[in-house]
């Protein structure tokens, strides 16, 4: 894939982040691909990463995700974004959050994601949660 094609998928990555659709989060994995986050366990294969999608698409049911920027490198490509959103989901807090990271691909030759390493600030999460977003900054 050429950087224009890679733009285009992040496109629609990010695009099926919003799309309160967790299936469409996992139909960018190869059937057995991964998506660890945070150094956490893997979820391996389209349910599990369904179903962490779903978790996040639960907690912040808004959950708005930008496409940033790519990084290219020869080993793979960095999808960075920022999600924003309000956590309304069971248990919420009604607070606001917008956290900014990156996912660490790999990709396959039909393009894609074998391996997904993603990582953000948990820490400013779970601090939004509990007390939301300072929207001035």
């Amino acid at each position: 894939m050429d950087r224009r094609e890679i733009s285009q998928f992040s496109e629609r990555y990010a695009a099926a982040w919003c799309s309160e659709d967790p299936t469409q989060v996992a139909a960018h994995f190869a059937p057995l691909g991964s998506l660890t986050i945070n150094g956490g366990s893997p979820s391996i294969g389209r349910a599990a990463i369904t179903e962490a999608a779903q978790s996040f698409m639960t907690a912040i049911p808004d959950i708005q995700v930008l496409f940033d920027h790519l990084v290219l490198r020869d080993e793979g490509v960095e999808f960075h974004w920022t999600f924003t959103g309000t956590n309304t989901g069971p248990g919420g807090t009604g607070n606001r959050v917008r956290v900014s990271g990156f996912e660490d691909w790999k990709l396959g030759a039909d393009g894609l994601i074998l391996e997904s390493q993603g990582h953000f600030d948990a820490a400013v999460y779970e601090r939004q949660l509990a007390h939301g977003v300072d929207e001035t900054t």
